[in-house]
């Protein structure tokens, strides 16, 4: 029953859009309706002498990303979820921060505080630039925009995990470190192994970073070659979506390279009513650990902030950190609502909330179909939740309008917000979908025997055994989905009707009018607001213990 349901509403949402990105691969007068001269582009694309420079760039650059934010947010989430680690919460709410900024403001921010005259050298005299403009640079820089991943990820799975097993490891005369090497570890890798893979993801569909930073030394991947075809003229949509296809046959390799891990052993844990997570102390190593924890905080949450706070509160970017270029104007100039500034924060905030209940459901029922039916169709279902978020959202964003500006369409939601609401959930899925799909592998099948013997029907069993034991993590995924949706840029662009007004485009008009400051200001009250429902949450979450 619950297939029946998915299965219409992914294809619509998924599937539609991403059929039309394939057919102008193919066919590329598809956009004027007409089915001739297929594959005649393929020849010129594939030839195209930058192809392997950026193919091989993509490539290193997405398994850069991953082995830097497994070094740094793997020894965080198991430390997390092991050890009574001091601010615990505090740390989470930092952690968090970095999904608030979008990756183009962080990026400025970083370029305003490390390049030459930036604020560090007029600060300390160091200059950071040439590290910052490199391959090392936008590593690093987009490191810090997408470790927060991992890190939830493996932290709630190994709380999930508890100390239990250790314990009973040690009874039996284990020693502590092989116990965690021989049981959590292992226990953990469903969780590992899909966050790596979303970062991958991200990684290699992210274009503001590598734009900004990279493109100044000449690195250049298939994402900016794609943004090149889109934006030069002539416009070249054929070759747009061929680059966008090598893109998903990459994610495509590391999804099949995650799904063996994963498939590869049983990681069931829960099989009776779960006991109380007793974190372990952590000793002498207290004070390394919070050192650890802070920072990766400052890194990742704090220094990027701190700029866009600077720019935001000075009146000229050549005046520097002069006591008199300080000002509150930019601010002022928000509150006012100047240029539709409250309207836009209003429509932002609606649509990230939209966005993070309908993927909510929708992943948490497409988790269930794959995990628990393990069918071709159920692969299938798991295959469609999985594109979105191995494509560009520009490419994602050209597919749904050529797909719902198709004339023998009845109704469509095109040039109305909810276009804007479509391309939301279709690029954020994954999200519900990799953090369900982790928490329900723990989840034994015998529950659900067991209330089934027991005269519970299949939507008591589900409400009432799997939802509170995989909760937590949806809502965790959930948070995500309302911090990134709030802040898109790339598809909002593209999609928005004429007249609507979000955040991500009122940053960038402010930026396209030289205005940088004021850019900055709503850049500062973005990630305010967006915080607060996080925070709000986490602190409910705490309260009922349920959570962080």
């Amino acid at each position: 029953m619950i297939f029946a349901a998915v299965a219409p509403v992914l294809t619509i949402l998924v599937a539609f859009p991403l059929l039309f990105v394939v057919l102008q691969a193919i066919f590329p007068d598809i956009a004027r309706g007409i089915f001739a001269n297929p594959f005649s582009r393929f020849v010129e694309t594939l030839f195209d002498k930058h192809l392997i420079a950026w193919t091989l760039n993509t490539l290193m650059l997405g398994g850069s990303v991953v082995l830097v934010a497994s070094l740094v947010a793997v020894p965080l989430g198991i430390l997390r979820g092991l050890f009574r680690v001091p601010f615990a919460g505090l740390w989470d709410v930092v952690f968090l921060v970095p999904f608030t900024i979008p990756p183009y403001i962080a990026a400025l921010g970083w370029i305003m505080a490390l390049q030459p005259r930036g604020y560090l050298e007029q600060i300390t005299g160091v200059n950071f630039g040439g590290f910052l403009f490199s391959f090392w640079g936008v590593v690093f820089v987009m490191t810090l925009n997408v470790f927060p991943v991992v890190y939830f990820a493996v932290s709630r799975m190994v709380s999930s995990i508890g100390g239990r097993y250790l314990e009973a490891a040690r009874v039996a005369g284990c020693p502590p470190m092989r116990s965690f090497w021989r049981i959590t570890l292992p226990l953990t890798t469903p969780a590992i192994a899909a966050s790596l893979l979303l970062v991958f993801a991200m990684s290699i569909e992210e274009f503001g970073t590598p734009a900004a930073l990279a493109a100044r030394s000449g690195f250049l991947v298939l994402v900016t070659g794609i943004e090149q075809r889109l934006s030069d003229y002539p416009i070249d949509l054929p070759g747009a979506s061929l680059l966008s296809v090598i893109l998903v046959v990459i994610a495509m390799a590391a999804f099949v390279l995650q799904h063996r891990i994963v498939s590869r052993r049983d990681f069931q844990t829960v099989s009776g009513k779960p006991g109380a997570n007793r974190a372990a102390e952590l000793g002498v190593w207290r004070i390394p650990v919070v050192l650890f924890f802070a920072i990766i905080g400052f890194l990742g949450a704090v220094m990027p902030i701190l700029s866009v706070v600077l720019t935001a509160s000075t009146r000229t970017i050549s005046g520097g950190l002069a006591a008199d270029n300080f000002s509150t104007e930019n601010f002022a100039e928000i509150f006012a609502n100047s240029g539709g500034a409250m309207e836009a924060l209003g429509t932002s905030l609606s649509l990230g909330l939209g966005a993070a209940v309908i993927t909510g459901i929708l992943g948490t029922m497409t988790a269930y179909v794959v995990v628990r039916q393990r069918t071709v169709s159920s692969r299938i279902l798991d295959f469609l939740t999985l594109m979105p978020n191995t494509i560009p959202g520009v490419v994602v964003a050209v597919g749904l309008i050529l797909a719902w500006n198709q004339p023998w369409l009845p109704v469509t939601p095109y040039n109305t917000i909810g276009v804007l609401v479509l391309a939301y959930c279709c690029l954020l899925l994954p999200y519900p979908v990799r953090y369900a799909n982790a928490a329900l592998r723990q989840v034994s099948v015998s529950l659900e025997d067991a209330a089934r013997v027991a005269g519970a029907g299949g939507i008591k069993v589900f409400f009432r055994i799997l939802m509170p034991l995989i909760f937590p993590s949806i809502l965790a995924a959930m948070l995500l989905v309302f911090a990134v949706a709030a802040r898109e840029l790339v598809a909002t662009i593209l999609l928005a009707p004429i007249g609507t007004k979000t955040v991500a485009l009122f940053i960038w008009r402010q930026f396209e009018q030289g205005s940088v400051g004021m850019g900055m200001a709503m850049s500062v009250m973005a990630i305010a607001i967006t915080m607060t429902i996080p925070v709000a949450v986490a602190i409910w979450a705490r309260k009922q213990g349920r959570l962080f």
